[in-house]
């Protein structure tokens, strides 16, 4: 199994959110390292890969594959991030915070918004902490130079879609979001490679997202792929990957968790395309930046 590349021992990653986020994917040996690393992440910190190895049963080059597998360099990689954590004071293990991810029906308001805004911060900070800056400047220079933008989204990812297309198109990019599948695939037939198709979804599984980005990319155009799944058939079928992490609570999971940290993708793809078309941008924004004052409606003034 190949490493992922989410970062070196060098930057800042939340490595137990990390392991979380690839233990659907661990089997076998690899997921006992990974359950006991999550379980107590403290213990860790002193072991050495043998050691560690003989604590799960496993072996030191298990331990190693592991680290690999999670995407972390070496086993020197894992313990440097574990210290880091442990330095922030972030709780490392499901279930054992005060506050936690799950809400119960008899819990107050203030437990509801403490968990919902923690869930939420959380994602949109594991999401930053595992950018690729690479994969995100390659999309955003093939989106400030394409003659055309399609993005693909259904259901919540759809409402994702019309909000990139509300940002790019304020600052002068040809770009029409699509969330019924007929019209996406129409779209995607007429793209060439000039053009670039950004497909979102959650599980990267959607088929009405896929069939038109993977006729997008047949055609020529660069795909950029928006998911939370990096072996998803989405992202597999993309050039260019950005990947969201999510803020399961209780009421809302997948999408619905995950909104936040995708949204946070958008706008920094959006913030970098506008520095790279500044002209443009800023022609677009000077001409239409007075219209939503315009349709405000003025209050009375009080007798």
């Amino acid at each position: 199994m190949e490493a992922k590349g989410y970062g070196h021992a060098g930057a800042r990653i939340d490595v137990t959110a990390l392991i979380r986020a690839e233990l659907p994917h661990l089997t076998g040996s690899l997921r006992k390292v990974a359950e006991l690393v999550l379980a107590d992440p403290g213990s860790v910190i002193g072991c050495s890969a043998a050691e560690l190895g003989r604590r799960t049963g496993t072996s030191q080059p298990t331990v190693t594959r592991f680290c690999r597998a999670v995407g972390l360099e070496s086993y020197q990689h894992l313990l440097i991030e574990l210290v880091r954590e442990s330095a922030r004071g972030d709780e490392p293990a499901w279930g054992t915070s005060e506050i936690g991810p799950d809400i119960s029906p008899d819990d107050d308001l203030r437990r509801v918004v403490t968990v919902v805004g923690q869930a939420d911060l959380g994602a949109v900070q594991r999401t930053l902490d595992t950018i690729d800056l690479a994969s995100l400047e390659r999309a955003a220079q093939a989106v400030a130079r394409a003659r055309r933008i399609d993005v693909y989204g259904v259901g919540g990812s759809g409402a994702v879609a019309v909000e990139t297309e509300l940002r790019l198109f304020g600052i002068g990019c040809a770009v029409r979001g699509w969330n019924e599948v007929h019209a996406a695939t129409t779209s995607a037939a007429l793209l060439t490679p000039a053009d670039v198709a950004i497909g979102i979804s959650h599980s990267g599984s959607t088929r009405e997202t896929i069939e038109p980005f993977e006729l997008a990319r047949a055609r020529g155009a660069t795909t950029v792929a928006i998911t939370a799944d990096h072996r998803s058939p989405l992202a597999r079928a993309a050039e260019v990957r950005l990947i969201s992490a999510t803020a399961e609570t209780s009421f809302r999971a997948g999408s619905i968790g995950a909104r936040h940290s995708v949204l946070v993708l958008i706008d920094c793809l959006y913030v970098r395309v506008a520095q790279l078309s500044y002209g443009r941008a800023s022609a677009s924004m000077a001409l239409t930046g007075h219209i939503p004052g315009e349709h405000m409606v003025k209050g009375r003034r009080g007798r």
